[in-house]
């Protein structure tokens, strides 16, 4: 289908690469509905988009953890967009910090907080919209991470891994019915919300300095990624995981 026709929903779109992923998509003319917890940072990311971009953004507040949340997306698409979309990007997560007095229960919610931002939510997201996507022809995208395969953030990690072993289930589940299921892993990404204060000099250098091509990823590095996986043009890639990392660990 022609790209600008198309109907894309990027989750966590209104900072960092959803973002960046939803302006690559809109500047193709899609329409791009961005999602989000924070409403007046929603609007404000769609109205500087949809300047600039050929496509129009559409805001959206859901927490994609909340189920009933979702329900009220889906059944605003349904009534506003039609019964039809053709990119889905679980884009949405994060990293939480367990406290080193933490209690046993403390640990408890911090698992279950960073299953459900970043694992539960793909699930989730995929099961009440993926009898809107398009068939054939529709595109999942989901964003796992080079904490998957090389570790870092205990339940984070766990959690990314999770998303790679989802990507692999779907792809195999709705690869006959037209709908590619695929996973991007970042590698060190800057320009986000990810690390707050806690990327410091010496850290970036030090895996900069692990990283082949020698420079920090970018959003829009990550949303060029996956362009490509949500174009017609990657209609025979399915359950396939790209790595975007600048060669800091290599596919596998």
């Amino acid at each position: 289908m022609d790209q600008a026709q198309r109907l894309a929903l990027v989750t966590g779109g209104g900072t960092g690469m959803g973002k960046a992923i939803a302006a690559h998509l809109a500047c193709s003319g899609s329409t791009v509905i961005i999602t989000g917890r924070r409403q007046q940072l929603l609007h404000d990311a769609a109205s500087e988009l949809s300047a600039k971009g050929a496509g129009q953004v559409i805001p959206f507040r859901c927490d994609v953890t909340d189920p009933a949340q979702i329900d009220q997306l889906t059944a605003w698409l349904r009534e506003t967009t039609g019964d039809t979309l053709d990119v889905l990007v679980n884009n949405a997560g994060g990293v939480a910090y367990l406290a080193s007095d933490a209690t046993t229960s403390d640990a408890a919610a911090y698992a279950s907080h960073t299953l459900a931002s970043n694992l539960t939510s793909v699930w989730l997201m995929t099961f009440a919209l993926g009898p809107l996507l398009r068939r054939p022809g529709g595109r999942i995208i989901n964003l796992s991470s080079i904490a998957a395969f090389r570790g870092g953030g205990d339940m984070y990690s766990a959690a990314k891994a999770g998303v790679v072993g989802l990507t692999y289930a779907l792809a195999a589940d709705l690869g006959p019915e037209g709908i590619t299921v695929n996973a991007i892993a970042p590698g060190l990404v800057l320009g986000t919300e990810f690390f707050g204060d806690r990327m410091t000099e010496q850290r970036r250098d030090r895996v900069v300095g692990q990283t082949p091509v020698g420079r920090p990823g970018t959003p829009e590095d990550i949303a060029a990624a996956v362009a490509y996986l949500a174009s017609p043009e990657a209609g025979f890639v399915n359950g396939e995981v790209l790595h975007v990392n600048g060669g800091w660990v290599f596919g596998r």
